[in-house]
């Protein structure tokens, strides 16, 4: 579709076809995209931003740090952030509420998702089919299928869709998954990921429904999402923490999903792997009283073919795991190896002479990773080449956090195939891939 799709097109499509089913086969993430839009290596890039919350607002002052980028728009449905973004682009930026008359602009070249979760497969999909190039957040979905879609309109209209993994671009995070995939720390049969914190008694608290904040469009906000009352929570913009929408199904999948992503992704690509063939959860809201309704505490075992993967979070205690309240582990026959932002160390396993096994390494973060992984975007909008965190491969390690999610809520242990993207066994997993959204939203690619 070109990318001069007017507002009436938007609406008169109703924007978008409930998902189908989650059977449906990938598309390979070495494919290529077309080169109808290329751009000069020195040429401007013109951007636009839906959502501008704390997220949406760090994205633009990271793309701005790039001497080429324009931004032509910024969008949000709450007056306050649009404003902050809107000073922050400068006076040539338009100012929107809804993101249809964003991607209306026809000199918008590309567009940076960092709306809440349960909105970035429509914002992708749609900007995809405006002919727009997308950096769009993690986790990229809620639901399962609605991933797979979003691989499906970026090979259908061509497009490089982007995903805010990275990690992907960090020189140590490379450096540690070369070392993984060299067998420098021989044969990895286990691996640990983890998130630990506190913060009890209170948590988020448990504000009342009430009216809707002034200057926002809170039926905007839901969007497909079920029609509820407005929650101060459940819209969960506050000045000092991450928005709390993170912590409801409907909108997100707790910290499963926006912390296990960027660990587990890492595991993927170290092990070179799509997804389980196995998962089992367990946990619960233990502890807190507040109105979130993802786990408090939860365990995730993962079987792939060649090892198991652990996922651990609790919100409850907060004491570090031989230091770092998060991170991985690759468990290797020669060594083990520890990763997070900060760099990453090998420890040797010793012979039963106590001779190390392996060479003994330590690395510090050398980079921004931030801004290598949005100056990989730009480069790619420019050689039509993929990005290093590809829509498929930013959807499969969603995937692997939405299937911990999935074992959580059924009670079950899951039995996966990866290829196919179904479960060989389990209803009541099967109905969780896929979302019911609320009219006149569907995702139709």
């Amino acid at each position: 579709m070109p990318g001069n799709i007017g507002r009436r097109d938007f609406l008169l499509r109703g924007t978008l076809t409930a998902l189908a089913g989650a059977g449906l086969r990938p598309t390979s993430a070495s494919a290529q995209v077309s080169p109808r839009a290329t751009v000069a290596a020195n040429d401007r890039v013109t951007l636009g931003f839906i959502g501008t919350g704390r997220m949406g607002q760090s994205n633009l002052k990271t793309f701005l740090k790039h001497p080429e980028v324009e931004v032509a728009a910024v969008c949000d449905v709450y007056g306050p952030n649009r404003d902050a973004a809107a000073t922050l682009a400068g006076s040539k930026a338009r100012s929107f509420k809804d993101f249809r008359d964003l991607l209306a602009l026809q000199e918008i070249q590309a567009v940076v998702v960092s709306s809440p979760d349960h909105w970035h497969p429509l914002h992708t999909v749609l900007a995809c089919q405006a002919g727009k190039d997308v950096y769009v957040e993690k986790p990229v979905s809620v639901y399962l299928a609605e991933g797979r879609r979003m691989v499906e309109a970026a090979r259908r209209y061509r497009r490089i869709v982007q995903v805010g993994t990275q990690q992907r671009s960090g020189l140590h995070f490379q450096k540690a998954v070369k070392l993984v995939q060299d067998g420098q720390i021989g044969k990895v049969s286990f691996i640990r990921t983890w998130n630990y914190g506190n913060v009890l008694p209170e948590g988020i608290g448990n504000p009342p429904d009430s009216d809707p904040l002034p200057d926002l469009d809170w039926d905007l906000w839901l969007g497909p999402a079920p029609k509820v009352p407005f929650n101060a929570n459940r819209f969960g913009v506050h000045p000092d923490r991450w928005s709390s929408f993170r912590w409801f199904w409907h909108y997100a999948g707790g910290m499963m999903t926006d912390w296990g992503v960027h660990l587990l992704d890492i595991v993927q690509w170290a092990m070179n792997v799509e997804g389980p063939s196995e998962v089992t959860a367990h946990g619960g809201k233990l502890f807190l009283q507040d109105n979130r309704e993802t786990p408090d505490t939860l365990q995730v075992t993962y079987r792939y073919p060649s090892f198991v993967c652990v996922y651990e979070n609790r919100e409850c205690n907060a004491a570090p795991l031989d230091g770092h309240g998060y991170g991985i582990c690759f468990h290797g026959s020669l060594g083990t190896l520890f990763l997070d932002r900060a760099g990453f160390e090998v420890v040797p396993e010793k012979t039963s002479k106590g001779a190390n096994r392996c060479e003994p390494l330590t690395e510090k973060n050398s980079n921004n990773h931030n801004l290598a992984h949005s100056r990989n975007f730009l480069d790619c909008i420019k050689s039509r080449q993929l990005p290093v965190c590809d829509i498929e491969i930013g959807h499969r390690s969603t995937s692997v956090a939405q299937l911990g999610n999935i074992s959580y809520r059924t009670k079950s242990h899951l039995f996966w195939d990866p290829k196919s993207e179904t479960f060989s066994r389990n209803k009541a997993a099967r109905k969780l891939l896929s979302p019911k959204y609320r009219k006149p939203w569907k995702l139709d690619v």
